[in-house]
């Protein structure tokens, strides 16, 4: 088969469950002023991320601190890579105002990788975890972190602002982990993950993410889960791969209903606390339906 014929090769067509009705709301437009009034960065847009019409349609929003550029290119993420701009100074105090004007309870924020600053930007996350509690006191805040190169200093910056929850994305699995992502291994991420555990305990929830149909077997799959939980991982969402762009890579299967539901139930025998599984369940996508109050009075 010539290389002309591969590249025309019909791709998936994309399945009913996963064609959404976009909402139309005031507070969508609300919710675009406010973010672009403060100059902030949302992983919804820059990953196009095929939610941010439900979440900013409920004032919801995932914030990206440390600009919009990424030092690494990985394969399935529609974020720029290009050489990073300066941190801004002020960023973690916009990121805590839009949370008050916006009155959230619960907050994930996240980052690109700054592979070019030492900490890859730890210290601006821990400053704006303080800066969010000083501003929403009694809000849940999670981060959404890249594996900071595994560095201990690094990882220990962010917790010492004690956030709720440490997600770190596994995002698929073992096999497929050197196509996948960029300057990132599979080892690595769990190692993350472990530390985090061995550091806080039950102080703190970890959280991690895989993607599925990028052409993973079932069985790697629950290997996959089997080692997030060898690492103490409390939560786990499961979604489906949606390719950004042709220039990404592409979807190898598109995964049914009810196959998701199967891998949460089997997920949540395995241990974990908590459990979002379906296509369009995304890291951010209804984090707030985790609560670690609620957590907690179950396992008293």
């Amino acid at each position: 088969m010539s290389a002309i014929e591969v590249s025309q090769k019909p791709r998936p067509r994309i399945p009913e469950w996963l064609r959404l009705k976009l909402p139309t709301t005031d507070t969508f437009g609300q919710t675009r002023n406010l973010l672009d009034g403060l100059r902030l960065h949302t992983v919804c847009e820059s990953a196009k991320c095929p939610n941010h019409w439900e979440c900013w349609s409920k004032g919801t929003a995932t914030f990206m601190i440390a600009g919009d550029r990424c030092t690494r290119a990985c394969g399935f993420c529609a974020v720029s890579t290009a050489k990073p701009l300066a941190l801004e100074a002020d960023e973690p105090q916009r990121v805590a105002e839009a949370t008050r004007r916006m009155n959230l309870k619960h907050v994930v924020i996240t980052a690109v990788a700054r592979d070019d600053i030492a900490d890859g930007g730890a210290e601006h996350f821990r400053q704006t975890i303080e800066a969010v509690r000083t501003a929403n006191p009694g809000i849940v805040i999670e981060v959404l972190v890249p594996d900071f190169l595994d560095k201990d200093f690094a990882i220990d910056a962010v917790l010492s602002a004690n956030p709720h929850v440490y997600n770190h994305n596994l995002e698929t699995v073992r096999r497929l982990t050197p196509e996948v992502r960029s300057r990132a291994t599979y080892d690595r991420s769990l190692s993350v993950l472990r530390k985090v555990k061995d550091k806080r305990g039950d102080e703190i929830y970890t959280k991690s993410g895989i993607m599925l149909g990028l052409g993973e077997t079932e069985e790697e799959l629950l290997t996959a889960l089997a080692d997030l939980r060898e690492a103490k991982c409390d939560i786990l969402t499961l979604g489906q791969y949606l390719q950004p762009t042709l220039k990404h890579l592409p979807v190898a299967a598109f995964i049914p209903p009810a196959k998701f539901e199967e891998y949460g139930a089997r997920a949540r025998e395995m241990g974990f606390v908590h459990v979002a599984s379906g296509p369009m369940v995304r890291s951010s996508y209804h984090a707030d339906d985790f609560s670690p109050a609620a957590i907690a009075s179950r396992t008293l």
